[in-house]
């Protein structure tokens, strides 16, 4: 019995932890539910508590360097204080809430390539390695922001990639943010790119846009150049591409740019 308490220790023979979601699909402001299933291994284990955590792959800059860390934005102790029994599972329900601002995974049923999010799950035993689990989510856009991203395309504006930045800007609630990167129309010249960001709540969502960057919203010396906000109603495409139409067109009079 000690042999297989000191293997548990190390992982061999220890309890596992699956995760299982409800809906792998979620928008931001949304619900995320699930049960998390422990079962026992080869000897009973004292579990200290079992969280569930939501997280991100958040891109770091620093200095010339620059790396992807996994970064939590929200978690919830959904067990504590039990001894696993070998062999036997034990169901834990939980239920967590989307930040507003939690980043998109896809749009139009793609995958934006380098975006990450997830429902991770720890299992804290004493004295033992942790086993963990992590299940991947799939954040699908509010409708006002599958109407953003719908403008600008009827607007000539192609999409071309999305990343997730750590740090924050005026009016961000996590210590990330994302932008949605678009190249112009051929008919705009001067702009290399519009970067844009939702800053989303409960009534609505801002639209920071940022075009031509050179060093981004964050670098010393720049300001947002141009933020637009709409409510949840703002769905109507039309309206809203003339809306951005209009922003876009006053940015690069403001800069000088030309069209």
């Amino acid at each position: 019995m000690a042999l297989r308490d000191l293997a548990a220790r190390f992982g061999a023979g220890a309890a596992t932890v699956d995760t299982v979601l409800e809906d792998d699909v979620a928008r931001p402001g949304g619900p995320v539910r699930g049960r998390v299933v422990v079962t026992g291994g080869k000897v009973p284990q004292d579990v200290q508590e079992v969280v569930v955590a939501l997280q991100a792959r958040v891109e770091v800059e620093s200095g010339d360097s620059e790396w992807r860390e996994d970064v939590a934005f929200g978690s919830a102790r959904v067990g504590a204080g039990f001894t696993t029994v070998p062999g036997e599972r034990a169901e834990l329900p939980f239920a967590l809430t989307l930040p507003w601002q939690t980043p998109i995974t896809a749009i139009g049923g793609w995958h934006l390539r380098g975006v990450a999010v997830g429902v991770a799950t720890r299992l804290v035993i004493a004295g033992a390695v942790d086993p963990g689990d992590l299940d991947g989510l799939t954040v699908a856009p509010l409708p006002v922001q599958q109407a953003v991203v719908d403008a600008l395309g009827s607007l000539g504006w192609r999409f071309k990639h999305a990343d997730v930045e750590k740090g924050r800007v005026r009016g961000s609630d996590l210590p990330f943010y994302q932008e949605l990167e678009f190249a112009p129309p051929a008919g705009v010249r001067k702009v290399n790119e519009l970067e844009v960001t939702f800053l989303a709540d409960a009534q609505g969502v801002d639209v920071v846009l940022e075009a031509d960057r050179r060093g981004g919203l964050l670098t010393e010396g720049r300001d947002v150049v141009s933020r637009l906000r709409l409510s949840h109603g703002d769905t109507d495409r039309a309206r809203v591409a003339a809306t951005l139409d209009r922003a876009v067109h006053e940015l690069g009079a403001r800069r000088g740019w030309g069209w």
